[in-house]
């Protein structure tokens, strides 16, 4: 799909912020379709909002638990890299609002995502995690080289054959996980994606997404976009 460019960013990087404001500033689209939700979005916009703050009864045990040590682990690279989580999606709604640009919010209520996740995540699942974040925790550049992700360097977007052997561990190591917060989210923003093209076909549309998920939204896009020109002809 022509009119759809789609950037892959760490929320974390500086990189990401240039990425996005270059994207923005040159390539001039009419919608700007952001990796978030108005839950997620309220929180981003209003500083000092506590994360992990949503009941447990919304999200259950394991969802509230990773949620806590999600926000926890990021802000805590954020501060040792000087780029705080979700920069680079405040920087694109900054530049959206002075250009008058429209902004689509295309992930699913983080709530419903943390729902599936205490449902999806295994006990047997849940002790790998611990297991594996104590050994990376005492043995961290051992384990990294271990598993062939030595010299990874947090603040930059890693290349896409990285991403694609991280998302294949995650897959392999915790099925739940993967499940949960990669597939099933990136089903739904492909699909919210298609539906913003449909509504407005002649617009262009940038798209801003963890680099997690961009391969496999583009390869659904070119899918669905291959299948409809054969349908036609």
């Amino acid at each position: 799909m022509e009119n759809i460019t789609i950037i892959g960013t760490s929320h974390v990087a500086k990189q990401s912020m240039r990425e996005v404001k270059r994207a923005i500033i040159e390539d001039k689209p009419d919608i700007l379709a952001l990796e978030l939700d108005k839950g997620r979005l309220s929180a981003l916009m209003q500083e000092g909002t506590k994360k992990g703050s949503a009941p447990i009864s919304q999200i259950g045990f394991k969802g509230w638990l990773f949620l806590v040590f999600g926000s926890w682990l990021q802000n805590k690279i954020g501060k040792e890299l000087g780029v705080m989580p979700g920069a680079e999606m405040k920087l694109a709604i900054k530049l959206a609002s002075e250009r008058k640009i429209k902004v689509a919010l295309i992930d699913r209520d983080i709530r419903l995502t943390l729902k599936s996740f205490s449902r999806s995540i295994g006990w047997k699942e849940k002790w790998r995690f611990i297991n594996d974040l104590v050994r990376g925790l005492l043995f961290g550049k051992r384990e990294m080289k271990k598993m062939g992700f030595e010299g990874i360097d947090v603040s930059k977007v890693p290349a896409d054959e990285l991403i694609e052997k991280l998302i294949l561990q995650v897959k392999e190591r915790y099925p739940g996980t993967y499940s949960s917060l990669i597939e099933e989210r990136n089903q739904i923003m492909t699909t919210n994606i298609l539906n913003l093209v449909r509504q407005a076909p002649d617009k262009k549309i940038l798209v801003i997404v963890g680099a997690g998920h961009k391969v496999a939204i583009e390869e659904e896009l070119d899918h669905i976009s291959s299948m409809e020109m054969a349908v036609a002809s």
